[in-house]
């Protein structure tokens, strides 16, 4: 029984004396492994579809359509803000996300005639 946990105790003291072990294994498996892929530019919530609200961190497929349908009744979100006003996105959530999104006019479907 001790012999098998020998092994273990030594990696274990291992790392606690050289971190920067510890730290390689980690960067193998990625900052976010198996986690959302992250957002490469921020992304605009009046035009955003369901699937890039999706990759913003603490935003399921539930909140993407909240988010979606709020838009629809009331119209442009006018500042980031307002986010908070959909339910499923608190302050603590908000605080997450704010540095990724933005307000602009969302995108008209067809162009005027």
């Amino acid at each position: 029984m001790i012999r098998m946990f020998v092994p273990f105790l030594a990696i274990a003291v291992l790392a606690t004396m050289n971190p920067s072990v510890a730290g390689a294994a980690q960067r193998k498996a990625g900052p976010r492994a198996g986690g959302k892929p992250a957002v490469a530019s921020a992304v605009n919530i009046n035009s955003a579809s369901a699937t890039e609200l999706e990759a913003l961190p603490g935003i399921g497929a539930k909140t993407a359509a909240r988010i979606i349908e709020y838009r629809q009744k009331n119209g442009p979100f006018k500042k980031i803000e307002e986010l908070m006003n959909v339910r499923g996105v608190g302050e603590k959530n908000f605080l997450k996300l704010k540095p990724q999104i933005v307000v602009s006019a969302a995108k008209a479907d067809h162009a005027p005639q």
